[in-house]
């Protein structure tokens, strides 16, 4: 799969494809070994290029990675691209420790036919160890994962029509829980054992993972996102989508606008976060998260977190995937700071670069 799990030291860039905007990230380390934020860039996509991680205009979203690129001021053409995990089978199995990398991948194979819905010429798999088994010492646990050949070349095609090569195809979540779980080692005793939520609030969906060292023991995607504050603004106002949208982005819009529209939104929001959450609770045996992370494009919005923290009572913030990085002079600080909670998973992409 241009190995969903493969590992990258070259210069990378991350890109995030979503429905609404391709970001852009990439990073190196300076002598000291610590992250440094090179280049982050954002190019907006209009409404119907990308329909549930689908690519229905494939000419208009390559010229706009192709757009982002050249503003980014890259000279990289190595890309790490993600799917949507709805595009993805993952699935965790059991196999004996002492295997050889050919015995392994025989294995993998003949338990993926159990699980993968199509014939495997039709797919692209890919597997990695996570680490030996708690409940047999002497297994290791291994995550494969699997998608359709056609979306997997549908992605790499799109690099390669903006004069990139996708050398990482990952799993969406999989990169934005890379760049969340830096984040997390900033919490009290360095994030052991907390339970932190994570909440991506896109244009369509809203998507919620919930970790606890390193594992997922939750995660559901709503439909509600910041497409709903645009409609908002359009039934306001009068004035068109992209009109609507360009104003939302730039922050142009009537004096009325935050008590009118953007108050009764942050309170809708905050609802639905609040009721993914108590989905959450009566699923699992939890009935607490130590903190509550937002991230995506409406993460941001004045008076969000302090809503949700009083809608839920958990502790809320909103995510910088760049905090504690070193940030190099060609990044325009005020807009990365503004914009920083939308490039979660291309943060996470570009981070493949230094997994070893």
């Amino acid at each position: 799969m241009g190995s969903i799990f493969g590992r990258q030291s070259a210069p990378l860039l991350g890109i995030d494809i979503s429905s609404s905007s391709v970001k852009l990230v990439e990073l190196g380390r300076d002598k000291t070994g610590n992250l440094v934020l090179e280049r982050c860039a954002i190019e907006p996509l209009e409404r119907g290029w990308i329909t549930d991680g689908n690519i229905e205009k494939f000419d208009e979203v390559a010229e706009a990675i192709r757009r982002l690129v050249k503003k980014s001021g890259t000279r990289t053409k190595h890309v790490a691209l993600a799917l949507p995990s709805s595009a993805v089978i993952t699935k965790r199995i059991t196999l004996p420790a002492g295997l050889s990398e050919q015995e392994m991948e025989v294995q993998v194979e003949s338990e993926a036919n159990q699980y993968i819905p199509f014939s495997l010429d039709e797919v692209s798999l890919d597997f990695c160890v996570i680490g030996q088994s708690k409940s047999a010492p002497d297994d290791v646990d291994v995550l494969i994962a699997a998608s359709r050949k056609e979306k997997v070349q549908d992605r790499q095609g799109l690099a390669e029509a903006a004069g990139l090569k996708a050398v990482v195809v990952d799993i969406e979540s999989n990169a934005s829980r890379m760049a969340a779980n830096r984040l997390v080692e900033s919490l009290p005793n360095k994030g052991k054992d907390a339970v932190v939520a994570l909440f991506e609030i896109g244009a369509m969906t809203t998507s919620m993972q919930v970790l606890r060292n390193d594992e997922v023991l939750y995660d559901r995607d709503q439909a509600f996102g910041g497409a709903q504050l645009t409609q908002l603004i359009v039934r306001q106002y009068g004035f068109s989508q992209e009109e609507a949208e360009s104003k939302k982005r730039g922050g142009d819009l009537p004096e009325d606008y935050v008590s009118a529209v953007q108050r009764p939104f942050v309170d809708s929001l905050s609802q639905e976060i609040a009721r993914a959450l108590q989905f959450f609770f009566t699923s699992t045996p939890y009935n607490r998260v130590d903190h509550i992370m937002l991230a995506g494009g409406s993460a941001p919005l004045s008076g969000l977190t302090e809503a949700v923290t009083k809608g839920t009572g958990f502790a809320c913030s909103t995510v910088n995937p760049f905090d504690g990085m070193e940030i190099a002079g060609s990044v325009r600080l005020k807009k990365m700071v503004r914009e920083a909670p939308t490039y979660l998973t291309s943060c996470g992409l570009a981070m493949r670069r230094f997994l070893q």
